[in-house]
């Protein structure tokens, strides 16, 4: 038997209850994991909540970490008492165990640690794939402009150490003077507490007037509009998500009043549904943690028990960086 978390109907963090779930053998494809610690992330809430809507009854999380407990036939990659860690579809991470696909499954390195390894896939393969393949017109080099929402959360954290690693200049914004101060220690070239100053403005007084090149949006509705106000002629508007809700439809005709820009709707499965390209942008992620140069920073630990907790938590947009939940 494994404890795991559960909804029977979308709605707030009081739907979220712990049951015990048997858990059988791995069938082909497949593995059973023991979970050391699990990743908590914003499209857990959006599936709660229901935007993004499955089957009900739901088992939530994305990304977990811990040790292999059996493979099942086809399996390759993997062997019993390998340490590991995923982001991975389908949900059920919240547990103590599970049996799940094996694709996006990937060894974890001996020099990552259980808890870092469950607080970074997910995000860390998002901060991946956004500044590696999602990318402008003739791509992105050393001293470029980008601008990054929500840059003290746990992909923006990444991020930001990613970007300077990269010589991007970073322009990240966040709610509050802590959290751009936060950004700023990671890496971040210039922080905008967009609760009080028009972001959009500052942009452009930081770029003297000619914009960024990708803007990675993360917000969603609050900071649509503003956003496409901030890039350069044919640059690149890159959502990811919609913690203040979705995006606003527009026509496609303002794309070329702001100067015949791009817009991409991005989504980590996408990037990660081959077992090849899972496995290289892991080990890129891997590399550059285990360098040094990327820190994982885990703000917030919170036992399963209090899994509500931590849902209110994040949706108060009172956590930083990444947060756990402890088994």
């Amino acid at each position: 038997m494994s404890r795991a978390v559960c909804i029977d109907r979308n709605g707030g963090p009081e739907e979220l209850k712990i049951v015990d779930v048997t858990v059988g053998q791995p069938g082909p494809g497949e593995i059973r994991i023991r979970h050391k610690a699990v990743g908590l992330n914003y499209i857990d809430v959006y599936q709660r909540t229901g935007l993004y809507p499955f089957p009900m009854p739901l088992m939530l999380g994305m990304e977990g970490a811990g040790v292999v407990e059996a493979v099942g036939e086809g399996v390759t990659h993997l062997k019993a008492g390998d340490r590991a860690a995923y982001a991975s579809a389908p949900p059920g991470s919240y547990c103590d165990e599970r049996v799940m696909p094996a694709k996006q499954v990937c060894r974890l390195p001996d020099d990552i640690s259980f808890d870092t390894g469950a607080a970074m896939m997910l995000k860390g393969l998002t901060a991946q794939y956004l500044l590696k393949r999602t990318l402008p017109q003739g791509g992105l080099k050393a001293g470029d402009f980008i601008l990054f929402h929500a840059a003290a959360g746990g992909v923006g954290l990444i991020a930001c150490q990613w970007a300077k690693a990269l010589g991007y200049q970073l322009i990240g914004t966040a709610g509050s003077d802590e959290k751009c101060a936060l950004a700023k220690a990671n890496g971040a070239a210039h922080v905008i507490n967009y609760s009080r100053e028009d972001f959009a403005a500052r942009v452009k007084e930081i770029t003297g007037g000619k914009g960024v090149k990708v803007v990675y949006d993360s917000v969603g509705k609050d900071t649509w509009e503003k956003s496409l106000d901030c890039l350069s002629p044919f640059g690149l508007m890159a959502s990811f998500g919609n913690a203040s809700g979705p995006a606003p439809s527009f026509a496609p005709g303002i794309l070329a009043a702001k100067g015949s820009i791009y817009v991409t709707r991005q989504t980590l499965f996408t990037h990660i549904s081959t077992r090849e390209t899972c496995q290289e942008m892991a080990d890129d992620l891997f590399a550059v943690v285990s360098s040094g140069q990327v820190k994982i920073p885990i703000d917030q630990r919170y036992p399963l028990e209090q899994v509500a907790q931590a849902h209110i938590d994040l949706e108060a947009r009172k956590t930083t960086g990444c947060t756990i939940l402890t088994l």
